[in-house]
């Protein structure tokens, strides 16, 4: 194969330094011959000059990543592919170039790392300006989903964990300032993925490192207190190490016996989470026994424990019971004999040389990559007994399961959300294939009835494109109106989102409502207007009809479900006619005799016929007025009869003092009064409330009954010779099982 040119002159134009590199890489394809060189220089004329936002150059940074995928099992394409990564910003069209000059296997590999990277820098910075979310435990719980949803490759995760621990790394040297939100996403995002991929040769790092810049007083203190007696405790140590192995291999057990490091994160999470103090923590004195197989290992355990005074309850078998990202050893924790007295707790795990490597590397450790273009599973496909593929999945479902609390579930779980951004850089999850309408109804119902049109990275899309993960989503809103039934359309492909589509259909419901509502209430005005009522209040008609508020009236007269006639003959009670001016004949002395009919005196009439109006039907003991009719004599309403006070305004002069009688007329007198009751209409009801007014010696006489929405609006009209004993049968029928109000009318 030909030697690689030297990198184009840094100075030239960008698409000029490219030229030449994609001609000559062009002309080396198979894609996986010399990847590693070719993505160095490829990369070089337009990064080898920059430098990241913390101040690392961009060239450095890209050759530290590469170093540390190389040391955890990375393949040489993905070590290429940690320089891809930062030339896509400086290329008008990243995945076709890409594309053209590695395959386009590397480019969907570097522009989705790219995205990646965008987006988490985008949800930093949004932790504290959000307008969406505005916890930052939500925001790191979404950013925490959307790094499994990128994951389908899993190559991006690894670039990733490996980016984030050089720019911590690079910090942590030059002493620069680590932002609180790249250190805490570091400590709460990409530690535990590491550790849920097993790969602690990261995690550790990673936690130790996070911490040091969230809590740089603890981090030293703890740091101090390792460092006091740090050569004689090693020194201890290692004599304890040394003969160790020396005592196991004549044992006959091929042991290697090595001390294990001292995680400062890991000592603070114990010492707080077990409230102990720092002498009294195991894992500060700790060896690790390498063994060749298994039963190697409890060959070691017993010898172990034979030689050392072991402490029962700090054993764990992680072998016959492994953790769940796959982690595989014996913990146990002994006591030295010093002067014949147990003392010095030491920590030792005890594994295989396989288990050692899972431990350290995780399933990174198992991976050996062979580009299959699109038969292999995103480019990435394992070899041997160990499916690195299925078992790393495995892991990210069951990560993503803890995170959000759901149970296990077959399908591909990772495919069916997807992750975006508002121009405020708020994450936004969305169903797979979701739209910017879905998107719109997501943020606000509002926004949602008033889209029309979006913008996806800055292009205008057709509302009904489905969205993909990381893209910025900018949506147009009119300043009214409301959405477009082709949305409830599913063939169209609007709306994906089941809560979205809920929301658009409500509004059409609620749009309909109003219609009817309108429709309703222009009946019930015309008929006012006919019948000369105009003052009436309607929020008192509907009382008097027996509905909650006039809208009610409106919406079942719109649906043509209420007859207008029944308001009519509330509006029209019939009046007898006589005469015109009859009524100046009744200018007469007042006598104490009683009205032979209804019990009712007229003041300066005798033996006067008198009707109790069937609007108000009063009894006593009512306070009571009399209206002087033109055909049967005085209509006695109840004082507070709406209708006597509009009669009384227009005729005052018909207007007549009342009273009611003595009660000396043989038999007691009865008088027909309105009781209206609301209730939740069920079954039995009206026998129910009928029964109360029998056991009160009630005789009701008529009922009507409505049902609207549930509700049972019912109409009783009874006898009662005292309108003061109705009060307390009202009170029992309120009792009524369901009866939400019962009053008279």
């Amino acid at each position: 194969m030909k030697s690689l040119p030297a990198a184009p002159s840094v100075a030239a134009h960008p698409e000029e330094r490219l030229s030449g590199v994609v001609a000559v890489t062009a002309q080396t394809l198979p894609e996986q011959a010399n990847a590693l060189a070719r993505a160095r220089n490829f990369a070089e004329p337009l990064i080898a000059d920059e430098v990241l936002d913390t101040g690392e150059n961009t060239l450095a940074h890209a050759d530290a990543v590469a170093t540390i995928l190389r040391g955890v099992g990375g393949s040489e394409a993905m070590q290429a592919a940690s320089y891809l990564v930062h030339a896509c910003v400086h290329l008008n069209k990243p995945q076709e170039v890409i594309a053209k000059a590695f395959g386009a296997n590397f480019a969907a590999l570097a522009v989705e790392t790219t995205q990646l990277m965008r987006v988490q820098r985008l949800s930093r910075g949004a932790e504290t300006s959000a307008h969406l979310v505005d916890d930052p435990a939500v925001q790191t719980e979404n950013v925490r989903k959307m790094l499994l949803a990128f994951s389908r490759d899993l190559r991006v995760v690894m670039l990733r964990l490996a980016s984030r621990l050089q720019t911590l790394r690079f910090c942590a040297a030059s002493k620069t300032p680590v932002s609180p939100g790249l250190a805490r996403e570091s400590l709460q995002v990409f530690a535990p993925l590491a550790n849920r991929l097993g790969i602690w040769q990261i995690k550790w790092e990673m936690e130790d490192l996070s911490f040091r810049f969230i809590e740089p007083d603890t981090y030293k203190q703890v740091a101090k207190l390792l460092d006091e007696k740090r050569i004689e405790r090693e020194a201890n140590m290692e004599h304890l190490r040394a003969s160790l192995e020396t005592e196991l291999v004549g044992q006959g057990i091929k042991a290697i016996v090595q001390g294990r490091p001292k995680h400062i994160y890991s000592i603070v999470k114990k010492m707080r989470g077990k409230s102990l103090g720092f002498e009294q923590l195991f894992d500060i004195r700790a060896l690790r026994v390498i063994v060749p197989s298994v039963p190697d290992c409890y060959a070691a355990l017993g010898w172990v424990h034979a030689r050392f005074v072991p402490m029962a309850e700090e054993f764990d078998d992680y072998i016959a019971k492994p953790k769940g990202n796959g982690y595989q050893s014996l913990h146990t924790v002994v006591q030295q004999m010093v002067d014949g007295v147990a003392c010095l707790p030491i920590e030792i795990q005890i594994r295989t040389q396989a288990m050692h490597d899972h431990a350290e590397h995780g399933v990174a450790a198992h991976w050996a990559y062979k580009e299959a273009g699109t038969k292999g599973y995103a480019g990435v496909s394992a070899r041997g007994e160990y499916d690195a593929k299925i078992a790393v999945l495995r892991q990210l479902l069951a990560w993503e399961r803890d995170l959000s609390g759901a149970a296990p579930q077959s399908g591909d779980v990772l495919s069916d959300r997807i992750y975006v951004l508002t121009p405020d850089a708020a994450v936004v999850e969305l169903p797979a294939g979701a739209t910017a309408v879905d998107f719109a109804y997501s943020v606000h119902t509002n926004l949602g009835h008033r889209c029309r049109g979006a913008k996806v990275d800055g292009v205008q899309v057709p509302l009904n494109t489905p969205l993909q993960n990381g893209q910025t989503v900018e949506i147009t809103a009119a300043k009214e109106g409301g959405p477009s039934r082709d949305w409830l359309n599913t063939e169209l492909g609007y709306l994906v989102s089941h809560r979205a589509r809920a929301k658009a259909r409500a509004w059409f419901n609620a749009a309909a409502l109003h219609t009817t509502v309108a429709r309703g209430r222009e009946a019930v005005e015309k008929l006012l207007q006919r019948e000369g009522k105009t003052a009436i209040k309607l929020d008192d008609l509907a009382a008097r009809l027996g509905f909650k508020s006039a809208d009610d009236l409106f919406e079942v007269v719109g649906k043509d479900e209420f007859s207008l006639r029944t308001i009519e003959i509330l509006l029209r009670p019939p009046e007898p006619v006589l005469a015109p001016d009859d009524y100046l004949l009744l200018k007469k002395t007042r006598t104490s005799e009683s009205s032979p009919k209804g019990g009712v005196l007229v003041v300066g009439v005798e033996s006067l016929m008198t009707q109790l109006a069937k609007c108000c039907k009063p009894a006593p003991p009512d306070a009571i007025l009399g209206f002087i009719t033109r055909g049967k004599g005085v209509s006695i309403h109840r004082a507070d009869c709406s209708n006597f006070r509009e009669m009384s305004v227009r005729n005052g002069e018909r207007v007549i003092e009342v009273e009611w009688g003595s009660g000396k007329k043989e038999g007691v007198s009865v008088y027909p009064v309105d009781v209206s009751v609301q209730a939740a209409d069920r079954q039995g009801l009206l026998r129910d409330i009928s029964e109360v007014f029998t056991k009160e010696k009630m005789n009701v006489i008529g009922v009507q009954t409505q049902s609207v929405k549930g509700t049972a609006w019912m109409t009783f009209t009874v006898e009662v010779a005292d309108a003061a004993r109705l009060t307390k049968v009202l009170g029992v029928v309120s009792e009524v099982a369901g009866v939400r109000s019962a009053r008279r009318r």
